[in-house]
């Protein structure tokens, strides 16, 4: 076997599907582009599904990549067994309705096999296949030449989920010998396919032939589809013979790191320690990997699995003895594995490390509260003898505070406290069927689109230098079917020979206008433009007259609405520069919308942005286009236009030949929209709001030209007002005016609040002298109308200054909302009195709920009447 790394095995694969025809597919980001069904890219052909779908035809119906992909379903897993990860990449090899089983099998046998490629041993490769499925094992034998019991029948060889494309699969596995065969060969599942180390799958091969109907039929698809898969991690395992991945190229220089860290563990020492090592090395690169795709730590959705995979390895650490932060300093060591295909990381190399050591930091403190927190725990359970923390508090401190299960039960082994675990599983449990129900469902990829998939006419877009063009009418769509007649009143979807209308694309949204005779007489209006799987601009028009099949027609633009969003869209350019300038090159495109009211842009940013950044944002761009920069558009090749420093635009997919947009060396951006010729046409930009939308990306709304203006003209009109209501004549006396009035105001309110304060005293007072019995404590329970929360709780600070009763339950009223504080002493803890239960049972009396600790705890409810009887029945409780 040849002696590959890990970079010449990815290579290789490429190099030889080129060989074959097809075209290389680069890595696209980690983060999912308009698919909702997936948290994460998971594997290689989660990006493809375009094609699969038929929604877009390929440019090549024969496509490889190696796909970098997350799965974090089975985190738990990683470290433990010898092939989990959360981070992996796959191999993949793709044809669209192409090339079938007779070519891809004797192909996978050839980069398998052949010397110049991967040159394995053939006799220690088995295959498994579908049984039905006679036609693959035919195949293979012919082209193998092997015995038969190469040839394994499984019958869950059949890639299938459920309504959609599905077919059976071939997978390939290699025979790594009896050093990794641990149990006797009477072992059941000692064969290719079973649950065994010496037998791994390298490689399936699904052949996707049939359309799975929701009725349970299978019928053939019209085009057949190849999909294939090859974890580079296993492959590489193979072919450097290592017990697992975790000792391959990929990952042993990172290990290696961790040891010279300060540990004084060592790999291969002991199971535990191993068990650590490998999840900081699997968990790092994730990490370091989403992060550059700009996946920022959040509470919620794929930054919640973020921040959980960076802490998971940080306690790791822990358990190896490593000391303070050291997560960030793994990241160069990864950046140096990876570089060969990912050079991108070396580059972000320092925004990743910044973004970790924030979490880091953040962590530190939340380990800090956490221990707070635990620490009130153990006293409220020693204080009411339990030897057991419930499941679901347990939970809360990881999910609201991100503290560990394992931390936990740390802190609590040394208070002799253990952690209920089934309840702590029921709650993890409920919190994923929450996550899985808020992602929308999705069973696979959709059937091909027959009907838009056979639109097979030439159609050129001339909208960059034209607005209105006589041209033939090539297609009519109506009702899904092709028309040579489409009669006034209906609506169609109509392709012509030439185009002037922008399909939306982009964040561009379409353009709009009409479709004339000859003769200038209305034959419809085009209400909307889309792109059709074969690139054609497909429009949906409202026809006024009638329209028939190679008739020649005028199309035309709508100028003033196309003006307007060119003048939208050349600002969101100068905006992304800007933003850049101020914030940071990590303040990267993240989505954004162009119509002809206003424009919105989403960027990736780990902090709050400053009124005084966005008042600097705003100023560059107004100086850019005071500046009156001319806007030159050039078709070039892709790496020219890379050369020449331009960004790529978020979700876009570029061919060889691009578009690159450059205003005047400043702000140069790979873009297919339509822009201004002159920055001075844009007139005037605005922003008019800022705010997170997500974890890790912001979003600026602006709009430009008459839009903003109309914006300053609402802003004057409101200051205005504001000058009449505080009886100033000039704008600029507004600010002094205000100042003085907010000073007035903060008098009156420290005067009512000294009001207030002696009026909660003098209450107080009275209330103190009403002490009663209850059993064997004493107990004050009094209404006090009128009070707001706060004002309860300083009287019970006094009260617990005074001590004057066991038991203090105050109630009071106003706006048809009830409250209720109860504070207890510690005699009457220690006798087994709790607030935060006596309230659970007291405020549904007043039609509410409530919680909180041991000595103190309110409620709220919508039923004051209830006031009365919910003292009455504090103090039977409190009594008995």
């Amino acid at each position: 076997m040849k002696q590959l790394t890990s970079a010449e095995v990815r290579q290789l694969w490429l190099d030889f599907w080129q060989t074959k025809g097809h075209s290389v597919e680069p890595s696209a980001s980690l983060i999912p582009v308009q698919d909702p069904s997936l948290l994460w890219i998971n594997s290689g052909v989660a990006t493809l599904k375009k094609y699969f779908d038929g929604s877009v035809v390929p440019e090549n119906p024969r496509i490889t990549n190696s796909q970098k992909s997350i799965r974090t379903n089975d985190i738990e897993n990683v470290g433990v067994t010898a092939r989990h990860h959360t981070l992996f990449e796959m191999l993949g090899n793709f044809s669209i309705g192409d090339y079938f089983k007779a070519e891809v099998i004797p192909w996978a046998w050839e980069f398998l096999t052949d010397e110049k490629w991967l040159g394995l041993e053939p006799s220690k490769l088995y295959m498994t296949y579908y049984p039905e499925d006679t036609e693959t094992v035919e195949l293979w034998k012919k082209t193998t030449g092997l015995s038969d019991d190469h040839y394994v029948p499984v019958e869950d060889n059949f890639w299938d989920l459920g309504a959609g494309p599905c077919g059976p699969d071939t997978e390939i596995f290699y025979d790594r010998g009896e050093k990794y065969q641990d149990l006797p060969d009477e072992d059941p599942e000692m064969y290719p396919g079973g649950e065994n180390e010496r037998y791994l799958e390298i490689w399936n091969i699904v052949f996707s032939q049939f359309n799975h109907l929701p009725n349970g039929e299978y019928v053939p698809l019209k085009h057949k589809n190849i999909d294939t898969g090859m974890g580079l991690e296993r492959m590489v395992s193979v072919i450097q013979d290592t017990p697992t991945n975790f000792e391959t190229d990929l990952f042993m220089p990172i290990i290696e790191a961790v040891q010279a860290l300060g540990t004084k563990a060592k790999y291969g020492d002991s199971k535990l320690t191993d068990v650590s090592f490998k999840v900081i090395a699997d968990h790092v690169r994730a990490v370091t990997f989403a992060i550059g795709d700009r996946a920022l730590p959040s509470n919620e959705g794929r930054g919640y699995i973020l921040r959980r995979l960076i802490r998971r390895a940080i306690m790791h650490g822990r358990r190896l003895g490593i000391k303070g932060n050291f997560l960030a300093q793994l990241v160069p060591v990864v950046a140096d594995i990876m570089e060969a295909y990912y050079p991108e990381v070396k580059a972000d190399q320092s925004f990743i490390q910044d973004v970790i050591v924030t979490e880091e930091n953040r962590f530190n403190e939340t380990i800090n509260e956490g221990e707070a927190i635990i620490e009130e725990v153990i006293s409220s359970l020693k204080s009411a003898h339990e030897k057991l923390m419930p499941g679901e508090q347990a939970f809360k401190l990881y999910d609201t505070y991100g503290f560990p299960l394992e931390l936990t039960q740390e802190y609590l082994e040394h208070a002799g406290i253990e952690v209920e675990l089934d309840g702590f599983e029921k709650s993890m449990q409920e919190q994923r069927d929450r996550a899985r129900a808020a992602r929308k469902s999705s069973t696979g990829m959709a059937v091909q689109s027959d009907i838009l998939g056979e639109i097979d006419v030439d159609s050129a877009y001339v909208g960059y230098d034209q607005l209105e063009v006589e041209t033939r009418i090539n297609t009519i769509l109506a009702e899904d079917a092709f028309v040579s007649l489409a009669q006034a009143g209906s609506e169609v979807y109509v392709v012509a020979d030439q185009t002037p209308f922008y399909a939306e694309m982009g964040g561009q949204i379409a353009d709009t206008g009409e479709i004339v005779d000859e003769n200038g007489q209305l034959i419809g209006k085009v209400v909307n433009v889309v792109r059709a799987p074969g690139g054609q601009h497909l429009h949906e028009v409202v026809l006024e007259a009638p329209l028939v099949l190679d008739q020649t027609v005028v199309l035309k633009v709508d100028r003033r609405r196309h003006h307007s969003i060119e003048k939208n869209h050349t600002a969101t350019h100068l905006l992304h520069q800007a933003l850049k300038d101020v914030l940071g090159d990590h303040a990267n495109q993240a989505g954004s919308l162009v119509t002809e009211n206003h424009l919105r842009f989403d960027f990736s940013h780990f902090g709050q942005v400053t009124p005084d950044e966005l008042v600097e944002m705003e100023a560059k761009v107004n100086q850019a286009i005071a500046d009156a920069f001319p806007v030159v558009t050039t078709v070039t090749t892709i790496d020219q236009a890379k050369a020449a420093g331009a960004q790529a635009l978020f979700g876009e997919k570029y061919g060889n030949e691009v578009r690159m947009v450059d205003v005047n060396h400043w702000s140069i951006e790979l873009c297919g929209g339509t822009h201004v010729a002159n920055t001075a046409e844009i007139g005037v930009f605005k922003i008019t709001s800022e705010s997170g939308i997500g974890a890790g990306v912001r979003r600026i709304e602006a709009v430009t030209s008459l839009a903003a203006i109309q914006e300053y003209q609402q802003q004057e009109a409101i200051l205005k007002e504001l000058a009449e209501g505080l009886k100033v004549k000039k704008f600029f006396n507004l600010v002094s005016r205000f100042a003085q009035f907010r000073e007035e105001h903060k008098e009156t309110v420290q005067q009512l609040g000294a009001l207030r304060d002696k009026m909660n005293a003098q209450a107080a007072g009275q209330i103190f002298d009403h002490v009663e019995e209850a059993g064997d404590l004493t107990i004050i329970a009094q209404n006090v109308p009128n009070r707001s929360m706060d004002d309860l709780r300083k009287i019970a600070d006094e009260w617990k200054q005074k001590a004057s009763s066991d038991v203090l339950v105050l109630a009071t009223s106003a706006d048809e909302k009830a409250n209720l504080l109860i504070a207890v002493s510690p005699k009457a803890i220690e006798a087994g009195v709790k607030a935060g239960d006596l309230i659970k049972q007291v405020a549904p009396k007043i039609g509410g709920g409530g919680g909180g600790r041991p000595d103190m705890a309110q409620a709220g409810g919508k039923n004051p009447a209830g006031i009365a009887d919910a003292l009455a029945f504090a103090k039977e409780i409190i009594a008995k």
